[in-house]
């Protein structure tokens, strides 16, 4: 199972991310808190204070077309937001 599916770059996530060490990551949907640290910590070599997961709903779309009006959602997605350890920093750009 592939748990990290990316990292989420908002300027919400920014700010958590310069203002207390916490990162954002989206991540497979049956992943739990454990394995999430453990994917973490391998791939990137930091070591992990905390884990919080959230479940997002997606958002309702909709557009008036040609055809009709066309209504959806967006899918959901699994979010954790990572705290590290002082002195630990994820490079994003260092593993693409």
């Amino acid at each position: 199972m592939d748990i990290l599916k990316k990292p989420i770059l908002t300027e919400k996530a920014s700010a958590l991310t310069e203002k207390s060490n916490r990162f954002t990551f989206s991540v497979n949907h049956k992943a739990n808190k454990i394995q999430i640290k453990q994917a973490i910590e391998k791939m990137y070599g930091v070591t992990i204070v905390s884990v919080n997961t959230m479940v997002v709903d997606g958002k309702a779309k909709s557009r008036y077309t040609k055809a009709g009006f066309v209504s959806g959602r967006s899918p959901k997605y699994k979010k954790a937001i990572v705290t590290l350890k002082d002195g630990d920093t994820i490079d994003y750009y260092a593993t693409l």
